[in-house]
């Protein structure tokens, strides 16, 4: 029986198709992403990386090609059955956080609960902001927190519906490099607790603290390789205490 978390083959994404200026932003891909992997797509702006995630995590349709997830074909779905999928098994972190601003933090990590038919709803949501370290902020709203501290607010609403796999589209991209290695940090510790982490960066070093790299290019993959020796990100800040998150002026 296959490990494979996610399934897809001959994916395509084509605009336009048909006209005279048919584009592709993805052509014929075929990868497998196994449960509990950390794996990194990365490629330039424009290679295509951002379309393939949306496809894989279920925001977004193939023109062509199979997608299946927990080995149920999903590529022809409704919107509103991809939407329950979203809900209920994947969880997304964005690089603009996507945070709403009138909103504290349990707030916005309770809204991917409102329509569940879950009771506890504001514990849920304080079990996963703590479990980002924030739960000393939880009646803040974004603007009283820092880019680190909006987005761990931002993993803890993918957390908290429990998905089995969390896409992270440029986590660390409005970030400087303090809280990029804690933001790199907490994927890091999701991994380690069996989490299946899919990372989209256009950064080499963001993409190296990732087990398996998938390069990508004008649409198609160009290389998946096994990254035998990843980047720690809490070891960089071990190494030098003034990128620790503990000494961020809060």
């Amino acid at each position: 029986m296959s490990n494979a978390v996610i399934q897809s083959t001959n994916l395509s994404k084509v605009y336009n198709k048909g006209g005279s200026g048919e584009v592709y932003a993805i052509r014929d891909i075929s990868v497998d992403i196994h449960r509990g992997e950390y794996v990194a797509i990365m490629g330039a702006s424009g290679s295509g990386k951002s379309t393939l995630m949306n496809i894989l995590g279920c925001l977004d349709k193939p023109t062509s090609g199979m997608l299946q997830l927990d080995g149920v074909e999903v590529s022809t779905f409704s919107d509103e059955a991809l939407a329950r999928i979203r809900n209920q098994k994947i969880g997304f972190v964005f690089q603009s956080f996507n945070l709403l601003a009138r909103t504290n933090a349990l707030e916005n990590v309770e809204l991917p609960l409102i329509y569940s038919e879950k009771s506890d709803i504001s514990r849920l949501a304080r079990s996963a902001l703590e479990a980002v370290g924030l739960a000393d902020r939880i009646r803040h709203n974004p603007n009283e927190l820092s880019g680190g501290q909006q987005q761990r607010v931002a993993i803890a609403r993918a957390l908290v519906t429990d998905p089995e796999i969390i896409f992270a589209d440029e986590p660390t991209g409005n970030l400087d490099s303090t809280s990029s290695l804690e933001i790199m940090t907490l994927l890091q510790q999701l991994h380690e607790k069996g989490r299946t982490i899919v990372l989209v960066t256009h950064e080499h070093d963001i993409a190296e603290h990732a087990r398996r790299i998938i390069k990508i290019a004008d649409g198609r993959i160009v290389g998946d390789d096994v990254n035998s020796r990843p980047r720690i990100a809490a070891n960089e800040m071990a190494a030098n205490p003034s990128k620790d998150p503990s000494n961020e002026n809060k």
